[in-house]
């Protein structure tokens, strides 16, 4: 019987551990289609390192584009949009690639697009969330 006190006490412990980890995750993997982002939506820690895993499986090149905190596009992306860019990359069709960025420091939701031309009319859209660490 003690036994299994001790193992159910344990088991909980375990999960409440578990959970007082870092929220959000620190790495991103995503896939790009013609034209959606799968997930579309992330959450990350804020001012901390993130690792993007991108896949490009579109017939065209995409972008991942993140907007300073506020901003968006608007309903169509343009040149005026350059200034309010937080971070980006690029992947070309059928490619794969593994970068980094540092998350923004200040906790919210950030907007995400593709910036080629068309792409955001056509839905390419998602979410960052950046939360406390």
């Amino acid at each position: 019987m003690k036994r299994i006190l001790f193992t159910c006490l344990l088991l909980a412990l375990s999960i409440v551990l578990a959970g007082c980890g870092e929220k959000g995750s620190t790495t991103i993997d995503l896939i790009m289609t013609d034209f959606l982002f799968e997930p579309s939506e992330f959450t990350v820690p804020a001012g901390k390192d993130i690792t993007v895993n991108a896949t490009n499986n579109g017939a065209v090149e995409h972008e991942f584009v993140i907007f300073k905190l506020g901003t968006d596009a608007g309903q169509e992306f343009g040149d005026e949009d350059e200034e309010n860019i937080y971070w980006e990359v690029e992947v070309l069709a059928g490619e794969t690639t593994t970068t980094t960025f540092t998350a923004p420091s200040k906790p919210g939701e950030y907007f995400v697009t593709c910036g080629i031309e068309g792409h955001l009319l056509a839905g390419m859209v998602g979410k960052l969330t950046v939360v406390e660490p």
